[in-house]
């Protein structure tokens, strides 16, 4: 990132901080004529390492005493496991479904993650490397993107779709969509399947948007607070750090949480599709 001529103002060093490298000068919110660079690294750099400590541990495995990091896998996927039998009680679908939880949960933790790094660290090293007179805006929480948290939503609702047409086959699913859930008449038709489309959009809008809302609004705050120390006084500096300590522990819950709960909806999205009305 470049440094600007001038001290930023509290507006422009946080819009300064919300711009993406992307493919586009200037875009929205969520602009589908864009690819976020910036989102679409971090994520893979994520996912790569989510797959590094999972091939790790199988690698190192032992059936004797495990070391502390093998157990706290070992209970991660023992936990992913009871829920997805809890929720999909096809053992043929938990094949895939059981490690698709347990990925999701471990990626999103790490792109959650991210956010503990101090705000201002991703420019610091762009400006020390050189690499700022290239890239010129940066974000590094992926889940903080709106394109990426709903590319994911999307990803659960090809599943949801896939497996609706696979336990009920094409018919059933079409049948399911024109005739639930007020009753096969054909004056219903329509209103069923109005009603089956807003479910199915509000499902994926809902997924991406809780995600997104919560690691966002996070993000912005951790801005606001790396601003207290920017006053140069000491009582700015001293709610720095105090702010920034007590909202980064609060901030823990918050990256397991919605890791977790975006795991959870993916199960019980997917093992609806099981299920007729």
């Amino acid at each position: 990132m470049s440094s600007p001529t001038h001290a930023p103002t509290a507006s422009e060093y946080i819009v300064h901080h919300l711009a993406h490298l992307n493919t586009k000068a200037q875009s929205s919110i969520i602009d589908l004529s864009v690819v976020n660079i910036d989102t679409l690294f971090w994520s893979v750099a994520m996912g790569l390492v989510g797959c590094f400590m999972m091939w790790r541990v199988a690698t190192r495995a032992t059936a004797g005493v495990p070391s502390r990091f093998q157990a706290f896998i070992e209970m991660l996927v023992e936990m992913v496991n009871d829920q997805a039998k809890a929720i999909i009680h096809s053992a043929e679908s938990r094949l895939f479904v059981a490690p698709l939880a347990l990925t999701v949960f471990v990626w999103i933790t790490l792109m959650n993650s991210l956010d503990f790094l101090p705000v201002d660290l991703p420019g610091k090293i762009l400006a020390w490397t050189g690499l700022d007179r290239f890239i010129h805006a940066h974000r590094i929480v992926p889940t903080a993107d709106l394109n990426g948290t709903i590319g994911m939503s999307l990803g659960v609702l090809v599943l949801m779709l896939y497996y609706n047409i696979k336990i009920k086959r094409l018919g059933g699913f079409i049948h399911e969509l024109f005739c639930a859930p007020f009753g096969n008449k054909i004056w219903l038709y329509p209103f069923n399947l109005l009603l089956n489309l807003i479910e199915y959009t509000a499902k994926t809008v809902s997924l991406g948007m809780r995600l997104f809302g919560n690691m966002y609004a996070g993000e912005l705050l951790f801005m606001l607070i790396a601003l207290l120390g920017a006053t140069a006084t000491w009582w700015g500096f001293g709610l720095h750090v105090f702010a920034g300590a007590a909202w980064a522990i609060f901030h823990i819950l918050i990256v397991l949480l919605q890791a977790f709960i975006f795991m959870m909806l993916t199960l019980v999205y997917i093992g609806q599709a099981h299920e007729g009305h």
